[in-house]
């Protein structure tokens, strides 16, 4: 851990949302593999990962001029991404990531201001974060695709999330599971926790500037707890 690690008392704690609060990350990948061959493009499931926190447009573009030697038009960004959340959102909800109710919980509880950061644009995910954490997430407290010009691994959603939260770099910290937003928060000079509920290798979130790695979020609140 950084020895100089919260100077100030922790104030709040800056989520991710796809891989630490729900466990979602499978349909994204399937989707994102799916409508690139529908456009004739080939995405990996496993590269998706690494492609986390990305935009859709940021991710679309990125394999668009990788794999057709060009940028991709605004239409095609707006068909594809439309396509890929028709894909996602075919599939049954999401379960909650486990520990992610008790964690949120007993840091409502402690009085720490809790904050979402995420690239997602999908509001079907929104919709559910109150059924399934109710009274967590105030919508004044999020930043999503819509909020930002340049998405993770860019520190823009993390230093808009320290904005809504009111706080200090340093009287913050913030949990992750995708290395783009490690390296976001990391750039962001946040503390960051990481959360590897994918199947990435653990040194991959460290390489991107974890502060330190969980196996699951069950762990976090053992140590939180702790």
């Amino acid at each position: 851990m950084k020895k100089d690690f919260l100077k100030k008392p922790l104030k709040a704690v800056l989520f991710d949302m796809d891989g630490v609060l729900f466990d979602s990350m499978p349909y994204h990948a399937n989707a994102w593999h799916e409508v690139m061959k529908m456009h004739g493009m080939h995405l990996p499931k496993e590269e998706a990962y690494m492609h986390e926190g990305r935009t859709g447009r940021e991710t679309i573009n990125l394999i668009c001029k990788r794999q057709k030697g060009r940028e991709a038009t605004a239409v095609e960004m707006e068909s594809i991404y439309e396509s890929k959340c028709e894909l996602f959102n075919a599939n049954p909800p999401a379960p909650e990531m486990p520990g992610a109710n008790d964690l949120l919980n007993a840091l409502k509880q402690a009085g720490i201001e809790i904050v979402l950061v995420t690239g997602s644009g999908q509001h079907s995910l929104f919709d559910r974060l109150e059924v399934h954490y109710p009274g967590i997430f105030a919508k004044d407290k999020m930043v999503t695709a819509y909020d930002v010009v340049k998405g993770k691994p860019n520190p823009e959603p993390y230093l808009k999330g320290l904005e809504k939260a009111g706080v200090s770099a340093d009287e913050a910290i913030v949990v992750e599971n995708a290395p783009l937003g490690v390296e976001a928060a990391h750039a962001a000079n946040i503390f960051t926790v990481a959360v590897n509920t994918g199947p990435l290798d653990p040194q991959v979130l460290k390489d991107s500037g974890a502060n330190i790695v969980f196996p699951s979020v069950n762990q976090l609140v053992e140590a939180w707890t702790k």
